[in-house]
């Protein structure tokens, strides 16, 4: 029996980010499945979405207040 987990994730629904391949273009999670992240490109919600694994994205770059 395979043991499933959802809860490991350290990006969480809605976050916007970018993949390595192509960091000019500005993706957002829509959905994370067996440590899968499903990113619709932002402005462009119809095209298909992709599948990222942890390591092919770029972290976000937190704001920092001065």
């Amino acid at each position: 029996m395979s043991y499933r987990t959802n809860s490991d994730n350290i990006y969480p629904e809605g976050t916007l980010i970018t993949a390595v391949t192509n960091p000019s273009l500005k993706l957002r999670i829509t959905k994370y499945n067996q440590r899968v992240y499903y990113c619709a490109v932002v402005g462009d919600e119809e095209q298909k979405q992709l599948a990222y694994f942890e390591r092919e994205l770029i972290p976000p770059v937190k704001a920092t207040i001065i």
